[in-house]
């Protein structure tokens, strides 16, 4: 039994249903499967002949960069797919690794249809399409991230992420999926570091926070700008 919700949520397969749905999940070459926190879902190095759907759960996607320094590339939640763009080009990333961050159940695609040459029909076409606006969403959430790890100070840097998470959630409250060793990865910075600035935006009466539960307060865009800090 597919997660509707999950599969609700990702545009491969919005507003489909029935004989539609398992037509689409068809054509996908759709697999379910589960697996345990901590396993190992991309080797670094390895080819991907097929991208992940979340069910439920989360998975991480990590590079390290040339001093072994671990980042966070990406948590995908349910409803969110991984490795779509290295599965479609069929081919190996240097230093990209994927794991379970928490027991989870995945629905595996294949990309094989996509790549035919043949026009097909309208149903292949229109797959053809969503895949094309799932890459397109890709983008745009890595051009967030870009926002995020391009600002020079950590301030600026959590100002972004916490505008970003802001926009996402449509509130001022929001529960991150990360504790702070995943946070600091996810934002390149050292933990210690990371948890004196919100410590110190907290005093400032900037945000609150219990544990992965944070409310923006007073976030202006002269706070992300001032690099004094």
């Amino acid at each position: 039994m597919q997660n509707s919700a999950a599969l609700q949520s990702s545009v491969l397969f919005k507003d489909l249903s029935g004989e539609d749905l398992e037509k689409a999940l068809r054509f996908y070459k759709a697999a379910n499967a589960s697996h345990k926190k901590g396993e190992y879902l991309l080797h670094e190095g390895d080819s991907i002949n097929r991208f992940g759907l979340v069910l439920s759960g989360m998975v991480q996607v990590f590079m390290d960069d040339m001093n072994g320094d671990r980042t966070i590339m990406a948590n995908v939640s349910a409803g969110s797919t991984f490795g779509e763009s290295l599965c479609f080009l069929e081919t190996r990333y240097a230093g990209i690794y994927i794991i379970a961050a928490s027991d989870c159940r995945l629905l595996w695609l294949s990309t094989d249809k996509l790549r035919e040459k043949s026009v097909g029909d309208d149903f292949s076409c229109l797959m053809k399409i969503r895949f094309m606006s799932l890459l397109a969403q890709r983008a745009l959430t890595m051009n967030d991230r870009i926002q995020t790890l391009s600002k020079r100070t950590l301030r600026a840097k959590l100002y972004t992420y916490f505008a970003l998470c802001r926009r996402h959630f449509r509130s001022s409250f929001f529960e991150l999926d990360m504790d702070r060793n995943d946070m600091a990865a996810y934002l390149g910075a050292d933990r210690s570091a990371l948890s004196r600035e919100l410590s110190k935006m907290r005093s400032e009466g900037l945000i609150d926070y219990t544990k992965n539960r944070f409310t923006l307060l007073l976030i202006s865009h002269d706070t992300a700008d001032n690099e004094s800090y």
